[in-house]
């Protein structure tokens, strides 16, 4: 059985489908989804974690979408932003086990005030904004904008 939920606006629509009419819809079923490396790799992970086990046990859904555990480990996808918050504890243990922590340690995005950097600071980062904006004009093939863009580069590379 597939478990179709889909919602527009405030409009909650829900459907119940065998494998065969899923399919025939073009909905990914618990058999095609367990042969991707996402799904295996859920799969493999749900087994040991015994907060990902007990939670699949009481059959707890989340209250907004009503996805259970069950329903992300067959598709690796969660139902709504609430089951982060329903599921939070095996998540945060498949988490841990598929990264090594639930914490970020790497760099994270601060907004720069432009009114506080300095000459050199302030080139650079336009420099960066131009060769960004030169690498999406070239592959997207708009090679008039790429020319622009190096010319300004050039010029503020001199500078």
């Amino acid at each position: 059985m597939v478990h179709l939920t889909q919602v527009i606006g405030e409009d909650v629509s829900t459907m119940h489908l065998c494998s065969k009419c899923a399919a025939e819809r073009g909905i990914e079923t618990e058999v095609a989804v367990s042969h991707t490396p996402l799904g295996a790799f859920l799969a493999a992970m749900g087994t040991g974690s015994p907060g990902m086990a007990a939670a699949a046990a009481t059959g707890e859904a989340c209250p907004q979408c009503g996805a259970t555990l069950d329903d992300f480990r067959a598709s690796g996808r969660l139902g709504c932003s609430d089951c982060w918050v329903t599921f939070e504890r095996p998540l945060r243990d498949l988490v841990r086990r598929a990264h090594g922590a639930t914490k970020h340690t790497g760099k994270r995005y601060e907004a720069i005030d432009t009114l506080t950097l300095s000459a050199t600071e302030q080139r650079e980062r336009d420099q960066m904004e131009l060769e960004e904006q030169l690498r999406l004009a070239v592959a997207s093939e708009h090679f008039e904008r790429a020319a622009e863009l190096r010319d300004q580069l050039r010029v503020l590379r001199s500078a």
